[in-house]
């Protein structure tokens, strides 16, 4: 009891911290563009402005919305406001935080879980910024390295050898379930490789395809169980 009562007052000052800081992070990253054109005289054309924000909200405002809905269970809430106001959830903060709760073993839906989740989030958020700043500041005594054309490949495939050994610890183990929406996904990327953009999209008939196996084989088990 006393332990639910902390995590409930708990949980009322992260909305409120978090709440708060989204509305300090949306003033700076929209209100610091527009500052900085009115100093230096350099403001955009608004009509062109607006239309070219139009264009790219029909297609990444419905990707927010459905990342929203299948991350934030999963984050808690101090989690979700860390995540969402420091970015890059897929690359970054979302296998940072299945990892930690793979090694604390800690249970979906539980005040530890949710406590797990938002330590390892801001652990990730800090080290990324912490990278970033020494990724800034030695960019240019690394630019011949980095520039070298034989590690192009290697930079190249950073982020699918990331995932691909993240994902493998999950796949193994639920091959039954993860088998099919694999299959057809990479079916589909290879058919239509412009769908490789359109990443939060395809998290949904993927994920329902996934949610529909294992409701079948739930099904079978338990009649397995009854009979």
């Amino acid at each position: 009891m006393d332990k639910n009562t902390f995590f409930e007052k708990y949980n009322a000052r992260t909305h409120v911290y978090g709440r708060v800081g989204l509305i300090i992070g949306l003033i700076l990253m929209m209100g610091f563009p527009f500052a900085m054109g009115m100093v230096l005289h350099a403001m955009p054309d608004m009509k062109a402005f607006w239309k070219g924000f139009l264009q790219v909200a029909v297609v990444y405002i419905p990707s927010c919305a459905v990342e929203f809905l299948i991350y934030t269970p999963m984050m808690g809430s101090g989690g979700s406001y860390l995540a969402f106001i420091t970015g890059n959830l897929i690359n970054m903060k979302i296998p940072c935080m299945m990892n930690a709760k793979e090694i604390t073993k800690a249970e979906a839906g539980t005040p530890e879980s949710e406590i797990v989740a938002t330590l390892s989030i801001a652990a990730s958020a800090m080290t990324t910024t912490a990278v970033i700043a020494v990724g800034v500041l030695l960019l240019i005594p690394l630019q011949p390295v980095l520039s070298n054309p034989i590690l192009a490949p290697a930079f190249d495939n950073v982020v699918p050898a990331l995932f691909g050994a993240l994902a493998y610890q999950y796949f193994r183990k639920g091959i039954k379930i993860v088998a099919i929406p694999l299959v057809v996904m990479c079916a589909m990327f290879v058919a239509v490789p412009s769908l490789i953009g359109s990443v939060g999209f395809m998290i949904i008939p993927s994920g329902a395809m996934a949610i529909g196996i294992g409701y079948v084989l739930w099904k079978r088990e338990r009649k397995k169980e009854n009979e």
